[in-house]
């Protein structure tokens, strides 16, 4: 990469200088000016020019004051917006209510998280027996003073010894295990560290890791996310007696996990070469001498899971031959697929997931990207249905064998989440823990629509408002979308959106191609080079809702993050004209390089690869970074992102938003909100999420010509 070399003082005027008016027509807003440099990429022919390369380096000095000034600007902004301090003091009231997870069993005690209100991170607490006494078993509020280290996974062992747990800093996806004594709490001497996307999986006195090679100092490189290997670390031994259980050197950008079974017979060996459900299925039987892995499923072209064994038996969840899913039965002693038994056959509605516990199945089903939850016995044979409280998104139902209960939640766009206790044997659900949120749910409706996208696929989206809407096309109107990796996008109540809610918004949600909720084909046609469908769901998504008088273009805003802020740059750069308002979060913009950083290269079977002839012609087409045009009015433009992020690396948006404030051309400001200490959304104290959603909607109702109707404040 090409390197700018610039004295810092230099670098502080021209940071400080602003652009002509021609270019930024509002007095208020003088864009810092962001240097370029003379950097060219020959791509199969093409030409492409990349002047803010200098910009992916995130530890560069030139970049920490291009991000100090970027963000005295925009936050010189936000904080002039008269509706921001009433939005603020909304949502802290909002937030300020006890919330909880679903218990879970270790040894003799329930575990489960819980935030008082508006503490910056969840407390984990145990009691023995639900009846019994609760008392904090880990706190993360006292890892550090600014909340900014947080606590991942959690674990206990079987034997109910041993706690394990992970703790990331500044929402960053590197992770460090600790064990405590499960029961005198005391922290052991294990230190595990180098962990990325694994969890423990405990067997006899040890578990099973997944580790990468120690990041080069000075900063990350991608080769710190390649070479992933599996380590069973024993406990009270130091990190360097780790014994290595599995690696591929020929696959280095290969990923692995392992997991077990509860009579801890089987090791499940879990290999894919991307961020898709995809993978291969190996299987150790712990139970003999043999050291050696038997393949169940040795190709990557569909997604094996096993949720359960009985004897040599497993139960296995896939999509092998059945894009929908199902579940089966393989005998571990000859697992030909010829053999494979059906139990839980593929239906008409997507089986979005499947859980043992007490002997039972649980199959998740969706239908129309709604829950329905059925129980089988272990032969496959239906039992009965789950009674859920209205349309929405079930969670849970996992658990041991002689489970006599477990715990699930449930949650929709109007219903907080809410814990529900359901009894094996009878079959009956009980309420455990209610929300005390301060909104009231009646006040508002949500209906689901389908539309038609441009090739004439039917696509649902829920829309939800207060009652009594008129449809006059002047509604301020927010569209999110996600659309990839085969991720659904189900029902959920969110916190953050009640005061665009309580002052007139209307919240739709496309579920758009790309995502899971109709199956690997509805995967499959918004993947590679069919991922302008996903764009084109979006779109028809913003068409529909203005064709139907829900809204106008001065009135839609879109959001989305991640994959979902590739959405938003996709289709604020193909069609500037149809939004007034573009939220893009911690998104993936520069789709020619996305593979160099961290952990993108995991996203070429999504995606594709700019290393690929056929492949670079259909990501530049679409790279929101690269279509930019120069002299076009863009929406109202709030770039989001966290200067830790390192799984979609800053660099995707800083250099997304300077080339924007580059070309754009109107009044309708563009800026890039760039926040410290965080990473890619998880783990962010409250107190920043409530900081940042407070921006957000300032900025929404700013440049929709909303007002913060909260009378007192």
């Amino acid at each position: 990469m090409n390197k700018i070399i610039i004295s810092l003082a230099l670098f502080a005027v021209l940071m400080s200088a602003c652009n002509t008016p021609e270019a930024t027509k509002k007095e208020s807003i003088n864009y810092p000016i962001t240097t370029k440099i003379d950097q060219v990429d020959n791509y199969f022919g093409t030409q492409v020019a990349d002047p803010y390369r200098w910009l992916e380096d995130d530890n560069a000095e030139e970049t920490k004051a291009w991000v100090k000034a970027q963000n005295e600007v925009t936050f010189a902004y936000l904080n002039n917006i008269s509706a921001k301090q009433k939005i603020q003091k909304r949502l802290e009231e909002l937030w300020d209510y006890p919330k909880y997870s679903a218990p879970f069993r270790g040894g003799d005690y329930f575990f489960f998280f819980k935030n008082d209100g508006l503490q910056n991170q969840s407390v984990l607490y145990r009691q023995k027996g639900l009846d019994g006494e609760s008392e904090v078993f880990i706190d993360p509020n006292t890892f550090s003073e600014d909340g900014t280290v947080s606590l991942g996974s959690t674990r206990p062992s079987k034997d109910g010894k041993y706690f394990g747990y992970s703790v990331s800093e500044g929402g960053s996806d590197w992770q460090e295990f600790f064990v405590l004594d499960l029961e005198t709490k005391e922290k052991l001497s294990d230190h595990i560290k180098y962990v990325k996307f694994s969890g423990m999986t405990w067997y006899k006195d040890g578990f099973f890791y997944t580790r990468y090679p120690e990041p080069s100092e000075g900063g990350e490189l991608s080769s710190a996310n390649e070479n992933a290997k599996i380590y069973y670390h024993k406990i009270g031994t130091e990190q360097s007696e780790d014994k290595l259980i599995y690696e591929d050197p020929e696959h280095p950008q290969w990923g692995c996990g392992v997991g077990i079974t509860e009579d801890e017979r089987f090791l499940e060996l879990y290999i894919s070469p991307g961020a898709s459900r995809d993978n291969a299925l190996y299987i150790k039987d712990l139970s003999k001498e043999s050291n050696e892995f038997v393949p169940i499923v040795a190709d990557i072209t569909s997604s094996v899971g096993v949720i359960d064994n009985d004897g040599d038996n497993l139960i296995v969840f896939t999509n092998r031959n059945a894009p929908k899913y199902k579940v089966v039965k393989i005998d571990f002693n000859d697992p030909s697929e010829a053999n494979w038994v059906d139990v839980i056959p593929e239906k008409e509605e997507v089986l979005s997931s499947a859980n043992a516990a007490g002997e039972k199945i649980f199959a998740n089903y969706m239908k129309d990207v709604t829950s329905q939850i059925e129980v089988y016995d272990q032969e496959g044979n239906f039992e009965r249905k789950v009674e859920l409280p209205t349309v929405g998104n079930a969670r849970g139902f996992g658990g041991k064998k002689d489970y006599e209960f477990v715990f699930y939640s449930f949650t929709s766009y109007t219903y907080p989440s809410t814990i529900f206790k359901y009894d094996i044997a009878s079959g009956k659900s009980e309420l455990f823990r209610k929300s005390e949120v301060k909104f009231n749910p009646e006040e508002f409706e949500t209906k689901q629509v389908f539309y038609q996208s441009k090739d004439g696929t039917k696509v649902p989206m829920f829309i939800t408002h207060k009652k009594g809407l008129q449809l006059d096309g002047q509604n301020p109107t927010i569209l999110y979308g996600y659309g990839g990796f085969n991720i659904s996008v189900t029902p959920r109540f969110s916190l953050s959106n009640i005061p665009f809610l309580e002052n007139g918004g209307i919240y739709a949600v496309a579920n758009l191609r790309g995502g899971s909720e109709y199956g690997e084909e509805w995967h499959k046609d918004g993947m590679m080079f069919k991922k302008q469908n996903v764009f084109d769901d979006f779109i028809g998504a913003a068409e529909y809702l203005i064709a139907e008088k829900y809204t106008s273009s001065e009135k839609i805003g879109i959001m989305g993050r991640s994959n979902g802020g590739l959405l938003v740059g996709a289709a604020m750069t193909q069609r500037p004209d149809l939004f007034k308002v573009a939220l893009p979060g911690v998104g993936v913009m520069d789709m020619l390089r996305f593979h160099k950083f961290t952990i993108g290269h995991a996203w070429v079977s999504e995606y594709g690869s700019s290393d690929d002839s056929a492949q670079f012609y259909n990501l530049y087409a679409y790279s929101p970074l690269h279509n930019l045009k120069e002299g076009v009015e863009y929406p109202a433009t709030l770039v989001l992102t966290g200067d830790h992020d390192d799984r979609v690396v800053p660099a995707h948006s800083h250099k997304f938003a300077a080339t924007l404030q580059e070309k754009h051309k109107g009044d309708n400001p563009v800026l890039i909100r760039i926040e410290t200490m965080a990473g890619h959304g998880a783990g962010m104290p409250t107190s920043k999420q409530i900081e940042e959603k407070a921006d957000v909607w300032a900025f929404v109702f700013e440049n929709l010509g909303m007002e913060a109707n909260y009378p007192g404040m």
